[in-house]
Order: C-alpha cells, then structure tokens, then sequence
C-alpha cells in the first residue's frame, strides 16, 4: 500500500512523467524542468483540495484540516535509459537519489511558499501562539525532515507548510501504460511481454523507448541492446529492493514497488529480501516470485526466467478463445457467465469454480470475479 491514511483521510495523487525530464542530446536530467513541474504539481494538488466536493463532513474537516497530496512519478526507467545508465546500479541509484532529493525539497519549499500565500494547514496551528510554535517546531524534528535544508526549516516554524504530506509513489500502472512510459518507479517488466485483458485475453506489448532508439541507431542489434535496457527479471531481487530504498528516503510517505524474483525462489530468499527493505527503510513492500500464481497480469513471451534448474518445465495451456459475438452467447443452451456453476465466457469450455477465493475457470484459468 503506497499510502497510508488516518482516519477520513483521503489524498488525491499526481505523477510527474520522468521522462520529460531527460534531455536527450546531453544524455542527462534537465533539474530546472524538473523543478518547475514540481512546483506546479504541488499548486495544482492544493488546489484540488478545495475544489472536491465532499460527501461526507468527517471526509471535508479531515482534507481541509492536513491538506495531504501526493506528488508521485512514472517513466522513472525511461529517464535512466536516455542518461544511459542501468537501473539498480551504483551510477543508478547515485542518479535516482539527485532527482528524487530534487523532488523532495522542490516540493516541500513550493509547499512552505503556499502557506506564505494561503496560510499552513490548519492541523499545525494551535489555539494560542505557544502552541503553534510547539508543533511546528515538532513537524520540522521528524526524521524525514531531518533531510531537508535549514532554510527551510526555519520557514516552517516561522510560516508553517501548507500540506502535511506532499508524496507518494503510486503504481500508475493505467496511466503510464496510456502515456507510453514505465510504470511508477519500476523497471520495464520487459521491453516485450504480454499483459493480460479484462477478458482473459494476453495482448502483447513493446515499449516505445526500445523503437525510437532503434530509429535513431539504425545499426543496433535489436536483440543485443545496450545494457542500459536492463529489463524487471534481469535485474536481481537484492537490486531491486536497494533502488525502493534509496527512493524511500525522499518520500515522506510510503511508495508502491514490486521486487521481481524468478520462479523457484525459496521462502527463506523472500524473507532475507523483507529484512533487507526494512533495514534500507522502506515502509512497506511486495515481493513477486514469478510464476507463484496461476494467471498474472504480465508475462514474459518465453516462460525461460527459471531460478533452480531441476524445476519441473511448466504445462502447456489451452489456447484462449474470445467469444466474438453477443450472437455467438445467445446460441447456446448453457448459462455463460462469472458465478460459481457457469460455463466460463472465456473458453466455453470449462466451469466456473471458487479456487482460493476467485471465481476461477478450470479449463482455461481465467479469474473471473474476486471473492475477497
């Protein structure tokens, strides 16, 4: 979960496209571009504060009392891969802390200049000035913001801060697929695999950045890329919990990151990685071994990602056939459909059963309804 809320809390989430911030011919991060989204980004949340309407008062007093946003990123891969460098390296996660350090404190000085302008949240003031005093000089001895310069620091206890939390990474796994860019802050799963539909069905995808860097090197090996595109299951699980880390200590809230591991990985490998994010000081984490569910939402074109090599080869699935046709349902004499009993719209050919709390098709696997 990359956000954790108190009570009647709510937050409204935003993503600057890292991407946009690479330049291109210099192979590295435009921090003025940057600085200005930022910026921008905060206002904008701010003002989103005011502008929900909400339905319930305890949701209103709870908003407007710790105007919380969230400012997150996607396209984080794309911006490492145009400053070639690969993710989960030294010089990545060198690279990764400047920007997201940039974020950071971009972030919260645009924040300390809306209060100037609009006044802090309210849950910062006080009744008297003592009070006040007491807990802006509190907020400013937290640990996160130990980090941040003193400058601002003195301005939060003198002016306070207009948002109690400015970050967050969210997965914008829509959202980034709609714009074209890696998802939140992960690692392309591959620059080629499968994602699954709402109808069961797998559609295959290409990333972008991987054509329009063969466009511009007419002469590079499209199966010999640079080692800059380093894909989610090349890369090792200790890599990938070491990149969440390093991006955690700029976000004041918690951060949405899978950690890829390969099929066979034990119980006691995933363990070791839980304990390395908790002592890198991540708040939370995923770990995903591949392969460890039936059906997943991205798979690689060749199951050959293995981890142990006595590992039994997996079983070949039935091919998935769409009904085309709402003509092609009303043909036949069976109930078609989600519910535990039905003949599964997907393949028609198996049942629909409860297995392991999603209404699942025996025939074909497609989960068709969450039970949980």
């Amino acid at each position: 979960m990359e956000q954790p809320l108190a009570p009647y809390s709510v937050c409204n989430l935003a993503a600057v496209n890292l991407a946009e911030m690479a330049d291109k011919e210099t192979k590295t991060v435009n921090f003025e571009k940057l600085k200005r989204t930022v910026e921008v980004g905060v206002r904008m949340q701010d003002n989103v504060i005011d502008a929900t309407p909400y339905f319930l008062d305890e949701n209103k007093k709870q908003a407007l009392g710790e105007r919380r946003v969230g400012l997150g990123v996607m396209g984080l891969h794309d911006l490492l891969i145009y400053c070639e460098t690969q993710y989960g390296s030294e010089e990545g996660n060198e690279l990764i802390d400047k920007v997201f350090e940039t974020i950071a404190v971009t972030a919260y000085k645009a924040s300390v200049e809306l209060a100037k302008e609009k006044g802090s949240f309210p849950f910062l003031t006080g009744e008297t000035a003592e009070e006040t005093n007491r807990l802006r000089q509190a907020f400013t001895e937290t640990g996160f913001m130990s980090k941040m310069p003193s400058d601002i620091l003195e301005d939060i206890k003198e002016y306070g801060i207009r948002n109690s939390h400015l970050l967050t990474v969210a997965p914008t796994g829509s959202t980034g697929t709609m714009v074209g860019v890696s998802t939140g802050l992960e690692p392309y799963f591959s620059f080629s695999y499968y994602r699954s539909g709402r109808l069961g069905k797998f559609i295959e995808v290409k990333a972008d950045i991987v054509q329009e860097y063969l466009d511009k090197n007419p002469d590079a090996d499209p199966e010999n890329l640079p080692e800059w595109f380093i894909s989610a299951m090349e890369l090792s699980a200790e890599a990938h919990a070491d990149a969440q880390c390093v991006i955690q200590r700029w976000i004041d809230s918690s951060i949405s990151k899978t950690v890829n591991a390969p099929r066979g990985y034990t119980v006691d490998k995933v363990q070791k990685v839980y304990e390395r994010l908790y002592k890198g000081g991540a708040k939370g984490g995923t770990v995903y071994v591949d392969g460890s569910r039936d059906t997943q939402v991205l798979t690689l074109k060749a199951e050959e990602n293995t981890f142990s090599e006595t590992e039994e080869a997996p079983k070949e699935k039935g091919k998935v056939v769409l009904v085309d046709t709402i003509q092609a349902l009303r043909s036949t004499n069976v109930t078609i459909g989600n519910e535990v009993g039905n003949t599964c719209p997907v393949c028609r050919e198996g049942t629909v059963e409860d297995i392991g709390g999603c209404n699942t098709c025996t025939s074909c696997g497609a989960q068709l309804k969450c039970g949980l």
